[in-house]
């Protein structure tokens, strides 16, 4: 699948796919190699709201905020490979899966971060120059005096902060962020 440093290389090089080809290409796979071997439960998770890294940020001039380019193409990309997931599912019907809704969820926290315990969600923790993130975590870089406050921790990156409460709402998360299980419901099948 397609990462999402993949997809801000793609959009900063202006080559950013605009049809779903390399998600049906994985169904394909799914299909034809792993269901073949016997695999019957899948995990996916969708791609987070890549507009809103450090990296993106700087890129717009006045305030630093999202770059709402760079997530209506993680947003295009997360209808697809849901359309794509109802149709694998459709077609093996043996199959059960469980998607994670990234972009939602890491959205609300960058949004919302006293909610979740953080002080900053704009700025990495670690880098140099604007939101420290036109120099990537070098030795030679500034760190912040806590992880736990910063969302992110340099121009990619989430902190273990912010990572250990995605994989807490895979594992366990409501509908509304892993559907049509999460993962604890999709083991117990």
């Amino acid at each position: 699948m397609i990462s999402s440093i993949t997809l801000v290389r793609l959009i900063s090089k202006s080559k950013a796919p605009h049809n779903n080809t390399w998600i049906r290409w994985f169904l394909h796979l799914a299909e034809q190699r792993l269901y073949a071997s016997g695999a019957r439960k899948f995990v996916f998770a969708g791609i987070g709201p890549i507009g809103c890294i450090p990296s993106q940020r700087i890129k717009n001039q006045t305030d630093h905020g999202c770059n709402e380019g760079s997530n209506l193409m993680a947003v295009s990309y997360n209808k697809g490979l849901n359309s794509m997931l109802r149709e694998l599912k459709s077609n093996l019907t043996a199959i059960s899966y469980s998607y994670f809704d990234t972009y939602t969820l890491l959205l609300n926290i960058i949004q919302n971060p006293a909610t979740y315990g953080f002080a900053e969600a704009e700025a990495a923790c670690c880098g140099r120059g604007k939101l420290n993130a036109q120099i990537p975590c070098l030795p030679v870089a500034k760190y912040c005096s806590s992880r736990r406050d910063h969302v992110f921790w340099d121009l990619y990156h989430p902190t273990e902060a912010t990572a250990a409460i995605l994989v807490d709402a895979i594992f366990d998360g409501p509908k509304q962020y892993a559907f049509p299980m999460n993962v604890r419901q999709l083991v117990a099948v």
